[in-house]
């Protein structure tokens, strides 16, 4: 199977996908950030590095969609590469940092590697106020997220809520993440693992 979280920056998608993949003996598969060579100067100067940041995030989830296409195990994968086109690369481009060139270059590389990947057969949906995000942000303390202004955040949240119901047509449970520390309190981990059992294995229908 292939299992994805997806959600915002600072959702709490890592951490997540860490526990699922002990809990269950996944495997876990992580974006590239720490070794990412156009963060620094994408958060130092968006509109210059847009798409260079882009079509790299691109080309690393299609290698780790090829790579879970032909597994044959589990793997659980923090963010997709449709959230890295429908929301952060779309959000980017209706901020002016991709001029039309670039997107339609963009788009017709997506739209080829869609041609030999597939959905996940369960996409985790963390959905967060910005509050929420920008506490765990601070948190983490990574310097060049420190400078996010608040309506980068707002936007993004809004093109994710739109993505995941209005655009994406596979299996999605969404996580309504503020409420819950499933970092440090077992039980709202428990709860999620109990909803993806019933999703996933149709054991039981948990109440929330």
């Amino acid at each position: 199977m292939y299992i994805a979280v997806a959600g915002n920056i600072g959702s709490g998608k890592s951490t997540l996908t860490k526990l699922l993949a002990k809990h269950y003996g996944w495997e876990a598969r992580f974006e590239t950030v720490d070794d990412n060579p156009y963060l620094e100067d994408y958060y130092r100067n968006i509109h210059r590095w847009s798409f260079n940041l882009e079509v790299f995030f691109l080309k690393e989830r299609f290698r780790d969609m090829i790579d879970i296409s032909q597994a044959n195990h589990t793997i659980i994968q923090d963010r997709t590469i449709y959230e890295g086109v429908y929301v952060f690369m779309e959000n980017n481009k209706d901020m002016g940092n991709l001029s039309e060139r670039d997107h339609e270059t963009y788009m017709e590389l997506f739209e080829q590697m869609m041609s030999v990947v597939r959905q996940p057969d369960l996409l985790i949906y963390l959905r967060a106020s910005v509050p929420h995000l920008v506490g765990n942000i601070q948190k983490r303390g990574r310097e060049y997220e420190q400078q996010m202004k608040l309506d980068y955040l707002e936007n993004l949240n809004k093109r994710y809520d739109d993505f995941i119901y209005n655009r994406y047509k596979g299996k999605v449970m969404t996580v309504e993440k503020d409420e819950l520390d499933f970092l440090n309190n077992p039980k709202d981990l428990a709860q999620i693992v109990d909803r993806i059992d019933s999703q996933l294995f149709g054991l039981f229908t948990p109440q929330m």
